[in-house]
């Protein structure tokens, strides 16, 4: 399937009204095709060194699904009636390129005679749309997305060796914009915007610096319900704010970046090791109690508790030993954190910005980790099953991922109303 049969098969898809009788929160309530023209953001300034050319462009389309005010939706009226999506994308990426020259700091990598390139990746993904403003003939909304991509030109040795980038055929997805509509017609409308884009592999495989593009997009929506939403006052009902706690049980994994470092730039290019793109995949589990206070329908924050172990200490403590390193390994670490979680229905974004208060986690630790990390995640739970929430994490410090993990967890209200 070409391109162009790709958009107009989207199009048609979204083009149709939802059939689902009134009574359900959930139909089609429209849909978009967009293109954006983006551009990769180098981090820092190692990066900025061997990352060339930096031009993409991407092709998407969404279904949006969501609420009218006939369904008498709690949770759609609280954000203003919001779209949950569907979407598709494909980025064009041949035009981001990437290359090491001689240079000191990279100690023994030897720089080849060729550009690597990122390469096309595909990427399925859901996401969250809540309108800030909406009028007649305007919208603006705020977009939160996350999903999966898949990219087959990922880095190898063989002739992709400088694409740091992405390090794995199927990377994480996450994405953030805002988007301004002009609907020229009752259904029909131009939306226009910024969108940023992330995809990286989580710490599951090496390379993991991640690629993050940047760029204004612009599409065509189908919006049959535009003015039904646009004249609806909304009426907050009331909420029973609650305390509760949150126990939490993760299981995860990652591979290691002093793993990435020895082989890239202390390893003799002789070693079959030498730049090598397999590393193995350490276990790492995480165990969380948290104090939350659910003040609002889609709201709550709290405090608390955070205990990491990491199975990969032991090989962390060997590579220091073996390089001179004195400084001590433990394979527990503890922290506090603040935490956030946006509600919508039983899906939930919970956030997290801890500070650890005990972590040796060897020499590498200390100089690229911050005293602080970052936890971010989407959950569901289950009501038949006492609210039972199962998800997927990713743990991070100074945005670049530690390790991603499955999370298993049961809430326990403390006070207040069910």
């Amino acid at each position: 399937m070409n391109l162009k049969t790709f958009l107009l098969l989207l199009l048609s898809m979204v083009a149709v009204k939802g059939t689902a009788a009134s009574g359900d929160t959930l139909r089609i309530v429209g849909g978009t095709l967009f293109v954006q023209p983006a551009w990769q953001i180098t981090m820092n300034s190692i990066e900025a060194k061997w990352l060339r050319k930096k031009q993409e462009l991407v092709f998407g389309g969404e279904v949006h699904l969501g609420a009218l005010p006939c369904d008498s939706d709690a949770f759609a009226e609280d954000y203003h009636f919001p779209t949950l999506s569907i979407g598709a994308k494909l980025a064009l990426n041949n035009g981001v390129t990437m290359r090491r020259t001689t240079d000191p700091m990279w100690g023994k990598l030897v720089p080849v005679d060729y550009d690597s390139h990122l390469g096309d990746i595909f990427t399925l993904y859901g996401s969250f749309s809540r309108p800030l403003w909406r009028s007649r003939r305007w919208q603006i909304d705020y977009s939160l997305r996350a999903g999966v991509g898949y990219g087959p030109h990922h880095y190898n040795k063989a002739d992709n060796i400088d694409n740091e980038l992405i390090g794995s055929p199927f990377t994480i997805y996450f994405g953030a914009g805002v988007l301004a509509s002009y609907m020229f017609t009752e259904q029909w409308g131009i939306t226009a915007g910024i969108l940023f884009g992330h995809h990286s592999n989580g710490a599951l495989a090496r390379p993991n610096k991640g690629e993050n593009h940047v760029g204004p997009v612009i599409g065509l929506r189908y919006a049959p319900h535009h003015e039904e939403l646009a004249k609806r006052q909304v009426s907050h009902r009331p909420f029973n704010r609650f305390w509760y706690a949150d126990l939490r049980l993760g299981f995860g994994g990652k591979t290691l970046l002093e793993d990435w470092q020895l082989t890239q730039f202390r390893t003799d290019p002789s070693d079959p090791d030498y730049r090598t793109e397999h590393f193995r995949l350490y276990p790492a589990y995480s165990f969380q109690a948290h104090v939350m206070r659910r003040y609002a329908r889609r709201w709550a924050s709290g405090l608390g508790l955070d205990v990491f172990y990491g199975s990969y200490y032991r090989h962390v403590s060997d590579l220091d030993r073996a390089a001179g390193e004195t400084c001590g390994h433990s394979p527990w670490s503890v922290g506090i954190s603040a935490k956030h979680a946006v509600f919508y229905h039983n899906l939930s974004l919970d956030m997290a910005l801890g500070f650890y208060l005990f972590r040796q986690m060897g020499a590498s630790a200390k100089v690229i980790e911050r005293p602080y990390y970052e936890r971010i995640g989407i959950f569901y739970s289950f009501p038949r099953l006492g609210g039972l929430r199962i998800g997927a994490s990713v743990n991070a410090h100074f945005t670049k991922a530690d390790f991603t993990e499955i999370v298993v967890g049961i809430p326990f209200r403390l006070s207040g109303t069910p």
